[in-house]
């Protein structure tokens, strides 16, 4: 099929490219003239896993091209995809405007039946929106040109998004009950094959409730961060460990383990934005959605937990006291900033005087930027080429993101650099028991660790570096040996 895609962002992009891989042709239109010179290029400006190859291969095989022209592209296409960004507003609910003004432009250069896809998270009735003013700027050219538009919503994870769109678990297509809906039913089915070949992922509705299945399906998964970082509170509170509780419930075939982590809060484009726009939607209607916004109240609270630990460890005023950081995105694989935990833990560490060491491996400059826009200046966060190498003289090390590289460190090594072997684990990568045997003073969250709780709230001197620590309750094992 030949398809437009607009919108060459984190969704758009990815939805480009995959279609492109699958043996569409495929135009990405973008507004940003140099984004489109990037991609023409064969670069990408978003880090996803796979992504660049894609987009290089199919660029070169003629599959994909791109143009910041909607007019040029469009007599072509048979579909057309909008996928542009739906940023919050103050009062929660999902900024249309950008989505609108496609829908505007496809108005006035419309010449024959176009299928109009809804890629973009939006709000229920955007989809009647985006009929109604396609229409008024028909309605102003003094033409009648057939079109239809369906809700096509994206479930892709950061991270592994292609590896999602390729092999998605579902397809959620909403169609209208008319003449037209069937045609895009069969136009839709067609562009779809490639990814039903084993069976039939696709599932059919009516295009309200294909808008309203995106936010719901998000809302879920923040419902049971939220709920396992509420269980953790009540795990520090009794000296339960909130990994086994997650092992004893997650065996449970109705819970499943997914999305059970307790943590630092979720972040990111979609969790979110998408949580507090369920909850507007709802008030629009008169109804108050009090279990989602809970979920958005918990995990507000979740992102000062960090903090918290650090404050009981050594008070208030944090001059002179470094501190490494590990992890800047908001989840591991992407560059993605928005929202992340790491922002209003470092802007709270630099505003109380903290010597801020991080690294991660990808997100460096977008968290310049973005501690830029929070804090004015980012020229107080220093940036390490390596893990062991933010850990120089730090009294503590915060482990913000579950990147990889982070799972199985050397420790041994670790503590010849560390000023003070104290572990604030904000994702519960480690074993307690195992870091207690090496001499570290480790607390997570809801993990029962004797050794760190009991240091975490024993009152002592805020500074912690003139307190020491015992030596290992245990040999440690020989790997970890120098």
């Amino acid at each position: 099929m030949n398809v437009v895609v607009v919108g060459a962002g984190y969704v758009g992009l990815v939805t480009a490219a995959c279609l492109a891989e699958s043996g569409n042709r495929v135009v990405g239109v973008d507004h940003d003239p140099a984004r489109v010179t990037l991609l023409q290029a064969g670069g990408v400006p978003i880090y996803e896993p796979g992504l660049e190859s894609l987009v290089q291969r199919n660029l070169h095989d003629g599959r994909l091209r791109f143009t910041t022209s909607l007019a040029q592209a469009l007599p072509e296409a048979e579909a057309v995809f909008i996928a542009v960004g739906t940023p919050p507003l103050e009062d929660g609910s999902a900024d249309l405007q950008h989505v609108l003004a496609v829908a505007r432009q496809i108005g006035q250069h419309l010449s024959d039946f176009k299928i109009i896809i809804n890629k973009s998270t939006v709000p229920v009735g955007t989809a009647a929106a985006v009929e109604a003013t396609i229409r008024t700027e028909l309605q102003a050219r003094g033409v009648d040109v057939p079109f239809v538009v369906v809700s096509n919503p994206e479930f892709l994870k950061e991270g592994a998004a292609v590896d999602d769109f390729m092999r998605p678990d579902r397809i959620v297509i909403g169609i209208p009950q008319s003449a037209a809906g069937e045609q895009a039913r069969v136009a839709l089915t067609r562009l779809y094959q490639a990814f039903n070949r084993h069976h039939d992922r696709t599932v059919w509705m009516d295009v309200v409730s294909a808008e309203l299945t995106k936010y719901a399906a998000n809302a879920m998964l923040a419902t049971r961060i939220s709920f396992m970082n509420d269980i953790a509170q009540l795990a520090d509170c009794v000296g339960a460990d909130v990994d086994s509780v997650r092992r004893g419930m997650g065996s449970d075939g109705r819970i499943g383990h997914s999305f059970l982590y307790a943590g630092t809060g979720y972040g990111g484009s979609c969790f979110p934005k998408d949580t507090r726009a369920l909850v507007r939607c709802a008030q629009d209607h008169g109804l108050d959605m009090a279990v989602v916004a809970a979920v958005e109240q918990v995990n507000a609270r979740q992102k000062q937990k960090l903090l918290a630990m650090v404050t009981q460890a050594f008070g208030q005023d944090l001059s002179g006291i470094k501190l490494a950081v590990w992890g800047l995105a908001f989840k591991p694989n992407t560059n993605d900033m928005r929202e992340a935990p790491s922002r209003p833990l470092l802007q709270a560490l630099h505003e109380r005087g903290a010597d801020i060491v991080a690294y991660d491996p990808v997100a460096v400059r977008e968290a310049h930027s973005a501690l830029a826009h929070d804090c004015g200046s980012s020229d107080w966060l220093t940036i390490a080429d390596t893990p062991l190498a933010a850990l120089d003289d730090a009294d503590a090390l915060l482990i913000v993101t579950e990147w990889k590289c982070f799972h199985n460190p050397d420790f041994s090594a670790m503590a010849l650099r560390m000023n003070e072997r104290l572990i604030l684990d904000g994702r519960n990568l480690y074993d307690p028991d195992l870091l207690q045997s090496l001499g570290y003073a480790y607390h997570g969250i809801g993990r029962r660790n004797a050794l760190g709780v009991q240091r975490l709230q024993e009152p002592r001197h805020p500074l912690l570096h003139h307190h020491r620590w015992p030596e290992p309750t245990s040999t440690p094992p020989a790997a970890l040996v120098d």
